[in-house]
């Protein structure tokens, strides 16, 4: 999980750069400054009320990326959120797969590529109706774990203690 979390973490970086490459982003995401006031979001010192809906990349494919993320813009969203999932990830411990429909990086380029911003839910779990909760069928085999609680053999099946 650690290496999916450096993963995620370049990932949003990737965006971030996308972002700031745009010239012509549809909505003016490029080179803004997102801060906190300690009462809303502020964007280049204004604050900004956001809204946001979801998209699951593992739900779709490549292909039919940036027609839903258009849909979400024109439908009035300015943030994409995505849940990063473990179980297809990291199928396999220590095995990982971003291809096709796991492209997280691809996924946040087209999102930023649209002119939005991304909302990514790191988990581990995942609270969308996703097979096993979006964990690894491999945790299964981890002796004396016990899933969605703070417990040593969790929390050395990889799973990241502190933030990147």
């Amino acid at each position: 999980m650690a290496a999916l979390m450096a993963r995620a973490s370049s990932a949003a970086a990737a965006g971030r750069v996308w972002a700031d490459e745009e010239k012509g982003a549809h909505n003016g995401t490029a080179r803004r400054q997102v801060t906190y006031d300690g009462r809303s979001l502020m964007l280049d010192g204004a604050r900004r009320m956001l809204f946001s809906g979801d998209i699951h990349y593992p739900r779709s494919t490549p292909e039919m990326w940036p027609r839903l993320i258009e849909s979400a813009r024109e439908g009035g969203l300015d943030v994409i959120q995505t849940y990063v999932f473990w179980n297809v990830h990291e199928p396999i411990q220590g095995q990982y797969n971003f291809e096709g429909r796991y492209d997280l990086v691809k996924f946040i380029r087209e999102i930023h590529a649209q002119g939005l911003y991304v909302s990514l839910r790191v988990g581990p779990f995942v609270e969308a109706e996703w097979k096993y909760g979006g964990l690894p069928f491999w945790l299964r085999g981890v002796p004396n774990i016990t899933f969605r609680c703070n417990n040593e053999p969790y929390k050395v099946s990889n799973y990241p203690t502190h933030s990147l």
